[in-house]
């Protein structure tokens, strides 16, 4: 019992722990999933038959919300609307997830890797997702080009601060 003590006093809580039980800040995915997939194909079979290029708008969102405790759900919903002249050819709306995990982290660093980091993690599984989506509807993969996660949170960053400041000037980038 004398030894519990000694132990108890030898630590140096100040520097990370070997084997697992560091306490460091750390940051990562635990997990990811398809949380919602919805595929239209709302002019099947005549679209197939449409010659012209289509038009393809793409929307996305960020969104995130504590599970517990160190756990967070991040959420990438995106939509893909593909219009011809003669109607929509496909609209495939997916809300791609991830489960991270955080720990030791102040809150800005927490904010920014929710919203810029994780997303960044997160987009390529969504991309492929979306790409055999439109493959399975029939029509040629939709490979979506990256997105700059990281220069779209310093853009908001500083249209937020912008406007607590109450100035209407649009941050460089956004032109």
């Amino acid at each position: 019992m004398a030894d519990e003590g000694n132990v108890i006093t030898d630590l140096n809580l100040d520097q990370p722990a070997p084997n697992g039980a560091d306490t460091g800040p750390v940051a990562g995915v635990v997990s990811q999933y398809v949380k919602d997939l919805s595929v239209e194909n709302p002019n099947a079979p005549a679209v197939y038959a449409w010659t012209d290029a289509p038009q393809i708008d793409v929307q996305f969102n960020i969104m995130a919300a504590q599970v517990e405790g160190e756990l967070h759900e991040v959420q990438l919903k995106i939509q893909v609307t593909a219009k011809l002249e003669a109607g929509t050819a496909y609209i495939v709306d997916l809300t791609y997830a991830g489960m991270i995990g955080m720990r030791g982290l102040d809150e800005p660093n927490m904010h920014a890797f929710m919203y810029a980091e994780a997303p960044r993690i997160l987009f390529p599984f969504a991309r492929r997702v979306i790409a055999d989506a439109v493959r399975d509807a029939g029509f040629t993969p939709l490979m979506l080009e990256p997105i700059d996660f990281n220069g779209l949170y310093l853009q908001q960053l500083q249209a937020a601060q912008a406007q607590a400041e109450g100035t209407d000037e649009t941050p460089a980038g956004n032109a």
